[in-house]
């Protein structure tokens, strides 16, 4: 079955470098395949837009560049932020933390730097402004049902104790 670019229900096996770089970034191989409903924005654009057309069982080397995978780097993103805000937890450059946004969601921030009034925190996507490639394989593909196509969700078959809930068993 070939990736339609809506509405198909796909299982990938992927492994992210950055461009012209060695490091592997993120992989699910050997573990339960991502799975997705194309057309849902679940996955980055250039990585869903690559994948359509490609059959079951089919892999390939993408190139996702920065403006189709996380968007290029804001430096506007960049916040100094009273460092009382922060209390408790024993800052490091580098490290991310979690938080909670405006409107409830949550948001990823970089430490960039703290001194004794505040810190500097990147509101960019650790990968932001970096062309990414995908060493991937479609290991499923199938039509979405009528209910996961309405909510963008794809559906468990099975119960607990056949492996298909992820919990181990």
């Amino acid at each position: 079955m070939t990736v339609k670019a809506e509405n198909s229900v796909v299982g990938i096996e992927y492994e992210l470098t950055e461009a012209g770089k060695q490091e592997v970034i993120d992989s699910n191989k050997g573990h339960m395949p991502l799975e997705f409903i194309t057309g849902k924005g679940h996955i980055i654009p250039g990585l869903e837009k690559a994948l359509v057309g490609m059959q079951e069982g089919e892999e390939a080397s993408i190139l996702v560049k920065a403006e189709e995978a996380y968007g290029k780097r804001d430096e506007n993103a960049l916040q100094k932020l009273p460092k009382e805000q922060f209390e408790g937890i024993e800052l490091e450059k580098g490290m991310q933390l979690y938080g909670q946004g405006q409107n409830g969601e949550t948001i990823q921030v970089t430490v960039v730097d703290f001194d004794d009034e505040g810190v500097t925190v990147d509101f960019n996507h650790p990968l932001a402004g970096k062309d990414l490639m995908f060493n991937v394989k479609v290991v499923s593909v199938r039509d979405a049902t009528p209910t996961e196509a309405q909510t963008g969700q794809v559906e468990r078959t099975g119960g607990c104790g056949d492996g298909s809930c992820g919990c181990g068993h």
